[in-house]
């Protein structure tokens, strides 16, 4: 079970290597403290728990939010983990996300020298839209497929489509595309219960799929995560116009809530909230729906598969026939293969 196949016929299984989840989540990250930014400046750890802006429920659901309390809120959050990451399989599961006039949320992924070592956009949204954005940042040289096989649509702006990834253009528009479901991002997404955003980066490509909570695909909850049976993702970077590896490297992942910057601030006029971006932030009632609430980010490594050919000191790459019968699990991250 589990078992996937490169372009090449090679075979390879996900397999785990990190799991933030629960009373030690934040263990494994670190605050962005008090640094100027583009956007703003963001609060640090001890305030943003004093202030209960991030916490762990009973339940071991996982809290980060906006402050909704007071006038003029300092409530910008944003958290990195401490571990980097040459890739992988990213496995996301939500039960809310953030949205809501003026707010500017994201999930992502992101190397040091930005944009050399790029940045990952998987979860991105703004004001209260209510289809996630998916996005990727690199230096010049890189450009997404419009033939790869993926279903959102593809990001567009100045009356043309953005497929050239480098930051340094197009206002850093980037390269990427929009989910067609309304699920993706905003109210529907809490209302159903949350759901699951998975992305995948190996070299063959970068891709991201979304399902909403009643649609998770049953080897997701299983734990043994196969793509090659999710259908086509959202948003698919393939590898035929962009060199992955030279593109993205050493990636933290981020987690981040930011009020009025770049994106949000220059779109509220035509967002069709009221008022100005300002105003929202005197309210701190409108910051009630500003709110991650986290059940786990789990992240697979690839593993590649190999067999040795009986009277051969060589190795060869099975079949998937050969492996289904070959193949024992010990445990949910303990594989062994009998010759």
């Amino acid at each position: 079970n589990g078992i996937n196949q490169n372009p090449n016929g090679s075979l390879f299984i996900w397999v785990p290597e990190d799991e933030y989840a629960g009373q030690t989540f934040y263990d494994g990250f670190s605050f962005f403290n008090n640094l100027p930014d583009p956007t703003n400046s963001y609060v640090n750890e001890s305030y943003a728990r004093a202030q209960r802006l991030v916490y762990v429920q009973d339940d071991g659901k996982v809290i980060m939010k906006a402050d909704d309390q007071t006038t003029l809120a300092q409530g910008a959050v944003r958290i990195e983990s401490n571990k980097k990451y040459d890739g992988g399989l990213f496995i996301l599961d939500l039960n809310r996300a953030p949205w809501g006039c003026g707010v500017w949320p994201a999930f992502w992924t992101v190397g040091d020298n930005w944009p050399s070592n790029g940045e990952i956009d998987v979860i991105e949204g703004v004001h209260d839209n209510q289809h996630n954005q998916v996005a990727f940042h690199t230096a010049p040289g890189c450009l997404l497929d419009s033939t790869a096989n993926f279903t959102g649509t593809i990001s567009d702006g100045g009356g043309y489509q953005h497929l050239d990834c480098n930051s340094l253009i197009n206002s850093n528009a980037g390269c990427g595309a929009t989910e067609w479901s309304r699920a993706s991002y905003g109210p529907l997404f809490d209302e159903q219960g949350g759901g699951i955003f998975a992305m995948k980066w190996d070299e063959n490509g970068i891709a991201v799929w979304s399902f909403f909570r009643a649609a998770v695909p049953p080897d997701v909850a299983a734990g043994t995560p196969n793509p090659s049976t999710w259908g086509p993702p959202s948003a698919n970077l393939s590898s035929s116009q962009c060199d992955i590896g030279k593109y993205f490297m050493s990636h933290a992942i981020v987690f981040d809530i930011t009020f009025c910057g770049d994106w949000a601030g220059n779109s509220y006029a035509t967002s069709g909230c009221p008022g100005t971006c300002d105003d929202r932030l005197m309210d701190p009632a409108n910051f009630v729906n500003a709110t991650w609430s986290i059940n786990s980010l789990k992240v697979f490594k690839k593993q590649p598969l190999y067999a040795q050919v009986a009277n051969s000191a060589s190795s060869s790459m099975p079949t998937a026939s050969a492996l289904q019968r070959f193949l024992t699990i010990l445990s949910p991250s303990i594989y062994v293969l009998f010759a």
